[in-house]
C-alpha cells in the first residue's frame, strides 16, 4: 500500500471514528494546491503535516513540496542554484502568513538560506518565510536537535504510561540522519543503552550498549558508519528484527511492512520517520501486543520548534535554549495527554487516537470558518 493510501486510509478510519459529515470529510482531503514530485507521497506528506500539527495544536497546516533529484549527486554550486530557480517559481506561494518551508530530506539549514536571500529579491527581507535557518539568518536555537528531542519526549511519555525510565531500557534507532542521532545522543545521555544503529552504508551492534558519542565523531569525519571498528558490523536488513524494547524507524517510509512485521522483536515502535509502518504491519504488530507510537505525534518537534523560530522572527527578540527545550517538552507532553483521552474517548489504539485528535481539531476549525459557504 502506497503512503498516500495508507494515509487517507487512517484519515477515514479517524473520520469514521468521530461520525465526521462525509462532505466534510471529503473537503478536508482534497488539497489546496499542489506541486508535484511524486504525487502520491507529496499528498500523503502533506495530509500527515496537516494532521500532525494539528496534534501539536500550533497554528499552522499542512503542505509538502519538493525538487526530483539526487542531492548528493550535485555539487554545492549546482543545489544553490536548483534551489534559487525553485524559489522563484513558488515565491509567490509561499510567504510568512502562507507556506512556510523548512528541512527535510536531502535539505538542510544552508537550503532555507538559499529559499530567504531569493525570496528576499522579490519580496524584501523576510526572515520568517523559511524556518530551520542559519543562526546568523534568524534561525532558532535548538531547532537543529528539535525533532530528535521530541522523539526522546515523546518515549519518555510513553515509556511513563508503562512505569518504564528510558534508563536501561534498549534501543534499535534505524536511520542516523539529523533525527536518528540527534535521538540516540540524548538516549544516550538519559541512561538508555542503544544496542543497533544503522545508516544508508550499515549496521552496528553492542548489546551492551554502543559508545554513541565516539560514532557520532565518526559518522561526522567520515560521513558513515560502517567501518567504524569498535562495534559489530551487521547486515542493515536485520536491525529492524534485533530484540529490543523500543525502536525507533527515524529514515524512509514504509520500512515496517507485512513482509517483516511478524519478525519485530520489539515491545514499543516510536515512529521517528514519516509513515514508517504500513497499515498491513500495523495490524500484524498490534495483534503481537507491539505498543506503536505514531508519527504525527512522535516526530512532531521539528515542526513544533520551526513554530516557535517563526514566532521569534515575528517578534523580532530571540529566546535562549533553555526556554525552547522547555517549551518544545511542555507542547509534546500536552499533545500526549491529549491524545491518551481521544483514545479513552473512542476506545482506540494510539495512532487512531492521534489522527481523531488531529482530524477533530481540523474539522471543528474548519466547521468554524464556515466551510460550506
Amino acid at each position: 500500500m502506497n503512503a498516500l493510501a495508507a494515509t487517507s486510509r487512517n484519515f477515514r478510519q479517524a473520520s469514521r471514528l468521530l461520525g465526521l459529515d462525509s462532505r466534510l470529510e471529503k473537503s478536508l482531503l482534497i488539497p489546496f494546491r499542489e506541486v508535484k514530485v511524486d504525487p502520491d507521497e507529496v499528498n500523503a506528506l502533506a495530509q500527515l503535516m496537516t494532521w500532525k500539527t494539528a496534534v501539536a495544536n500550533i497554528p499552522y497546516g499542512g503542505a509538502k513540496g519538493g525538487i526530483g533529484c539526487s542531492p548528493s549527486s550535485l555539487s554545492k554550486t549546482e543545489l544553490e542554484r536548483l534551489t534559487r530557480v525553485f524559489t522563484q517559481k513558488i515565491h509567490h506561494l509561499i510567504g510568512i502568513n502562507m507556506d512556510i518551508p523548512a528541512p527535510d530530506m536531502g535539505t538542510n539549514s544552508q537550503t532555507m538560506a538559499w529559499i530567504l536571500d531569493e525570496y528576499s529579491k522579490f519580496h524584501g527581507h523576510s526572515p520568517a518565510v523559511v524556518t530551520g535557518k542559519p543562526l546568523d539568518l534568524g534561525g532558532s536555537l535548538g531547532r537543529d536537535a528539535a525533532t530528535g528531542r521530541g522523539v526522546v519526549i515523546a518515549t519518555e511519555a510513553l515509556l511513563a504510561e508503562h512505569g518504564m525510565p528510558i534508563r536501561d531500557q534498549h534501543f534499535v534507532i534505524q536511520g542516523f540522519g539529523n533525527v536518528g542521532s540527534w535521538a540516540a545522543k540524548l538516549i544516550h545521555e538519559k541512561g538508555g543503552k542503544v544496542v543497533a544503529i544503522s545508516d544508508i552504508t550499515g549496521a552496528l551492534k553492542n548489546t551492551s550498549g554502543l559508545d554513541i558519542p565516539s560514532i557520532i565523531r565518526y559518522s561526522k569525519e567520515n560521513g558513515n558508519i560502517k567501518d567504524f571498528t569498535e562495534a559489530e558490523a551487521i547486515d542493515p536488513e536485520c536491525l529492524l528484527h534485533e530484540e529490543c524494547d523500543v525502536l525507533i524507524p527515524a529514515a524512509l517510509g514504509g520500512v515496517l511492512n507485512r513482509e517483516n512485521a511478524s519478525e519485530v522483536r520489539a515491545k514499543f515502535i516510536v515512529e521517528a520517520a514519516n509513515h514508517p509502518t504500513d497499515p498491513e504491519a500495523d495490524e500484524i504488530l498490534s495483534k503481537k501486543g507491539v505498543v506503536i507510537l505514531p508519527d504525527i505525534y512522535a516526530n512532531a518537534g521539528g515542526v513544533t520548534v520551526s513554530y516557535f523560530e517563526w514566532v521569534q522572527n515575528i517578534q523580532g527578540f530571540r529566546w535562549d535554549e533553555p526556554q525552547i527545550n522547555n517549551e518544545l517538552r511542555t507542547y509534546m507532553m500536552r499533545a500526549f495527554t491529549d491524545i491518551k483521552d481521544m483514545c479513552k474517548q473512542l476506545d482506540c489504539d494510539l495512532r487512531m487516537g492521534a489522527f481523531s485528535l488531529g482530524l477533530e481539531r481540523v474539522a471543528r476549525a474548519t466547521n468554524l470558518r464556515g466551510w460550506e459557504v
